[in-house]
């Protein structure tokens, strides 16, 4: 049987990603996710050196972001404004769904 023992000194995991591997996962070049900084339409966490650290449903968005934008030719603002209309469609459709649930349908 192994046992295995914790050890103190290694560092936890993490839930958030460095712009590096934020950057490799979503594929998109570091001057889109500057101008999606800009926007502020990603909004990383920052730590106390400004280092930018990012969810991984940041990854998701920025991955249907890029998909849209490279689909029909838009620019990262259209992009931008279909996916947040996604998002809050997908949104409303929950809170019907949550209501027929209530309501017994």
């Amino acid at each position: 049987m192994n046992i295995v023992q914790k050890n103190d000194n290694l560092p936890r995991h993490s839930r958030y990603l460095a712009d590096t591997e934020f950057v490799e996962l979503t594929g998109i070049q570091p001057a889109r996710l500057d101008e999606l900084l800009e926007m502020d339409w990603v909004r990383p966490r920052r730590t106390e050196q400004n280092v930018c650290l990012f969810c991984n449903s940041d990854v998701y968005r920025v991955r249907k972001l890029e998909r849209i934008c490279c689909d029909f030719e838009l620019p990262a603002v259209g992009g931008a404004i279909i996916v947040d209309l996604l998002d809050r469609i997908a949104s409303l459709e929950q809170r019907v769904e949550h209501l027929r649930q209530m309501c017994g349908r």
